[in-house]
Order: C-alpha cells, then structure tokens, then sequence
C-alpha cells in the first residue's frame, strides 16, 4: 500500500521551503513581465519622454537593468536553483529601491509605478509573513516621502504629493498586516491539516500492520471474485505463500475454486453460511465469512478466512483434558487389575501343561494388554503435555543428526533400516523446539519403515528437506514405501483413537499432530501419484511466529 509523502512545516513565522520557492518563482515571473512591459513602454512614445521625465537616461537604464536582473533570476531558477530566505528578503528589497529609483528619475510619486509597490509590499508579506514585512512596508513609505518632499522642497511640486504619498504609506502598511493576518491563518491552517494528514498516514500503517500480523486471512473482492487486498495470513492459508512485494501483487492470483464455489452460493443467499473447505491437499481446513464493505455500493466484498484447525484442535483439546482427568484418576485402578492380567498370564506361559490353543489365548491376553497400557500412557502423555520452547535450528544440519541418532536405534531390529535424506538449495531456517519435533519424526519414520517392510519386505523411507513457494518458510517430508492410505480415510486419520492397525492405539498421528501445531507448523497427508504414503510438516515463518 502506498503512502503520500507530507511535507514537512516549519515552526513559527517561516513558510515551508516548497511553497516559499513556488510562490518566489510566480512572484519572479510576474516581475519579469512588469520589466517586459515597462522597456516595451520606451518605444511607445519615446518623443514625449523628455518633457514628463526628469532623468530619462537613468530611467532608460533602470528599466532595461531591472530586466536583465529578472531575467537572470529566471535562468539560475530554470536551472534549479532554489532561492533561500535571505535571497528572497533580498530581491523584496531590491524591488523596493528599483520601483522607487524609476519613480524618482520618472514623473515622481504620481507616476502609475507608484501602484506597483503596493504589489511588492504585498508580495514581501506572503513570503515573509514576519515582522520583516512590517519593515518592507515601512521602507516603502519612507521612499514615497522622500521623493514626493524633495520634488516640493527642490521642484516646488504641488504639495498634494506629500498626500498622495501618506495614502500609499497608509495603504502599504494596510496591505501588510492584513496579509500577515491571512498567511499566519492559512499557515495555521496548513500546519494543522499537516498534522492530521501525518496522523492519518501514521494510523494506516499501524493498521496496515496490525492486519497484515493478523492470523486471520483477511480479503476484499469485488463482485466478480477479483482480488483487491490480502494479508499475508490470507497469502499463506489459500495459496501457502505470502508475498514481499505488497498488497497488489495479490490481484495476480485467482481465487481457490472452492471459495470462488462459496462467493458464488453466499452472492445469491447471503444468509447461507458456508461449508469449510481446503484450498489444497496440504492447507489446512478453512471457513469463510462474507460481507458487504460498503452497504451503499454493494461492489467490493470483505471475506475473513479462519483456520477451522485451530477450533478443532480446541474441542479436541478439551475431550482429551477431559479424558485425560478421567485417565488419570482410574490409571492406578486400571494398571493394577492390568498388571495382575499380565503377570497371571505370563505364569501361566511357565506351565508345562499348556497347548497351543491355550498359549494363543495368552497371546491375544498379553497383546491387548499393551495394547490398554499404551493407550492409557498416551493420554497421559497428552494431558502432561509441556510447551513448547522454539529455537532458531538450520534443517539440513539438524536432520542429518536426527538421521545418525535414529539410525542407531534401529541397529536391533531384524532388518537393517534405510533413511534416505534428500536436501533442496537454499532451505530458510526453522523455528521450533527439537525434543518435540523429533518426537514427532521418530512417530512417522517407525511407521514408515513398519508399513514399507509389509509391502516391500525391507525398512526404507526417504526425508525431504525443502523450502515453500515464497522461499520464506521450510518443510519435511517423510515417505513410505507401503500401501499407502485407502481413499475417503486422508481426513480421518488425524483423529484421536482412529487407526487401521490392529496392534495400535491410534493416538499417534494426532499426538504428532498436536505437537506440530504447538510449534506453529502443519503435518498434512500429500497425496500424489508416486505411491506410498507422504507426511508433510510445514514449518511457520521464523520472523512471523507469535
């Protein structure tokens, strides 16, 4: 968004530089068309000029001076010059003197010239609406006396000069202090208006700010379903990249065909909410909420965009708190009728007499019995759960530890275990805390290797390291080779308690889940046509995580 730029206002008496400069170059102008037409006034009637003028030489030499003057003025400020106040101050003051010298070599007081000092009076207060009006005014009055009493005292010049010269003295000082008055209101004015488009500057980009931190995605459309605005919480929720380029370059980008599907229904009944939808396989589940931003006109549209993942995780939250009191509460009741089913079982394994229907019920005793345990040691798990503490972690290295140390954990199963690290150029730094993020790796890597062995007879699975879109923010996939997972199930198996597994508890993808989101990032399914099963953690931006 883009923002004006104010100039700035000195304080007291001075007028900004910008508009002294502008008014000086149209004062400077009009001067020179006054000295255009005064040496054009020479070859009127120059037979004339030596019966009403009393130096016609001087006079001739004044005005064409007077010209040369202005126009050298006009060519230093084509070239750019930009006049100071004491440059100003003094061409006021040389205007003064030069239309007094042309009255004096003239006609006198009573020559037309006599009005143009009004004008420079006038001129000297709106560029210096300061005491050194005052002074110009008093210059000029002063000058207009002292012509008119040397033509009574040594012309004997009629005494209405001396009248007619207090009248431009009193007009002079008229002309100055109410154009003081006008120039400090309409400085005050200025000032204020100043002030208050700064303030107004200043509040829209606190807002601007504010929106674009905001983990609501915000969007204005018009009727049409063109982007207008997006923040970048918007950016990185429908199209999983935020743009440093701005605001507009979001108009570039066309609407998700599912929210374009819900403008379309919500256009023809506003009263109808909605359905949640995800923008892609690997964004989260979303709800959009319209209205009008401008009741009147009706033509651009506001659309909040919220994360239904957090409402979600916070229902969740609540059954597993919930669950987890009750867990707590019954764990020594259950553990220990548990542990005396694991231990009667295990006696009887030791017993000479038992066949082998009797040891495949031990079997299935002892089996479910972890199995119970498990689960009760899960939920545990999650209602002790600790916060997370992030920190600033280079992936590639990171990983490539991760990879060593759990490598080695594997070295006593039956097969050996590949993990396959495969790093893109140029990944962004990542922001989380490890123990939590490792133990979310450990949960997808032992069911990755468990799954490939069923399909491929051998432990394999690769982990890709790589950046988003916008380059901004770092991901890590991790890819089985097994089965992969069955069509219509990608949305349930998050869940708590859901598994395909008859040996499982089904709280480990959640639990991974949970604690993605802890640390800001995103664990989804990828699905693609490459076979197996691919889980994706996407990290949150290192500078925008709160």
């Amino acid at each position: 968004m883009a923002t004006d730029t104010v100039s700035a206002v000195s304080t007291g008496n001075k007028t900004p530089v910008s508009r002294q400069g502008k008014l000086f170059r149209i004062y400077n102008h009009y001067r020179l068309v006054i000295s255009l037409m005064l040496v054009a006034l020479l070859f009127v009637d120059p037979v004339n000029f030596d019966t009403r003028f009393r130096l016609l030489d001087y006079y001739q030499f004044g005005v064409v001076g007077y010209l040369a003057l202005n126009g050298f003025v006009a060519l230093i400020m084509l070239a750019g010059f930009q006049p100071g106040q004491r440059h100003i101050t003094l061409s006021i003051l040389l205007d003064i003197l030069i239309m007094h010298g042309l009255l004096f070599t003239s006609t006198g007081i009573t020559n037309g010239l006599a009005n143009l000092v009004i004008v420079t009076v006038a001129a000297g207060n709106i560029l210096t609406p300061s005491r050194m009006g005052t002074f110009y005014a008093a210059l000029a009055a002063i000058c207009s006396l002292s012509i008119s009493g040397w033509a009574v005292l040594t012309l004997n010049g009629p005494g209405d000069d001396i009248v007619r010269a207090g009248s431009l003295g009193i007009l002079y000082f008229a002309a100055a202090f109410t154009l003081q008055y006008v120039s400090r209101r309409m400085m005050r004015s200025e000032a204020l208006a100043t002030s208050r488009a700064q303030s107004i500057v200043e509040l829209e980009q606190i807002n601007q700010q504010i929106i674009q931190r905001m983990r609501t995605g915000i969007l204005v459309l018009d009727r049409y379903g063109q982007m207008r605005l997006a923040n970048a919480a918007a950016e990185e929720l429908l199209f999983g990249a935020s743009t440093s380029k701005g605001i507009p370059a979001s108009r570039s980008r066309a609407l998700p065909q599912p929210l374009k599907l819900g403008l379309e229904a919500w256009l023809k009944d506003p009263e109808k909410r909605t359905d949640p939808f995800q923008a892609a396989p690997t964004s989260p589940l979303l709800q959009a909420n319209f209205t009008q931003l401008d009741q009147k006109r009706g033509d651009q549209i506001l659309v909040f965009i919220e994360d239904m993942s957090k409402v979600t995780q916070q229902a969740q939250q609540m059954k597993l708190a919930s669950l987890g009191r009750l867990t707590a509460g019954i764990a020594h009741e259950i553990r220990n009728p548990l542990g005396a089913i694991s231990h009667a079982a295990q006696l009887m394994e030791e017993s000479p007499h038992i066949d082998a229907s009797d040891q495949q019920m031990l079997d299935i005793i002892r089996r479910h019995s972890k199995r119970v345990n498990g689960i009760v040691e899960n939920v545990l798990s999650l209602s002790r759960r600790m916060p997370a503490h992030a920190d600033l972690v280079d992936l590639v290295i990171w990983l490539e530890e991760f990879r060593d140390d759990f490598l080695q954990t594997q070295e006593t199963t039956t097969l050996p275990s590949n993990l396959i690290l495969k790093t893109a150029p140029d990944v962004p730094d990542a922001r989380f805390d490890k123990s939590q993020i490792e133990q979310v790796l450990v949960n997808l890597c032992d069911n990755g290797l468990r799954y490939s062995q069923q399909q491929l007879g051998e432990r394999k699975i690769e982990l890709h390291v790589g950046a988003t879109a916008d380059g901004e923010r770092a991901y890590v996939d991790v890819r089985d080779f097994g089965p992969g997972i069955a069509t219509g199930t990608s949305h349930s198996i998050f869940e708590p308690f859901y598994t395909t597994d008859k040996g499982g508890t089904g709280l480990g993808l959640y639990l991974a889940r949970e604690l993605c989101e802890a640390n800001q990032a995103l664990l989804s399914l990828v699905e693609d046509d490459q076979g197996g099963c691919c889980f994706r953690i996407t990290f949150a931006h290192p500078g925008r995580m709160i």
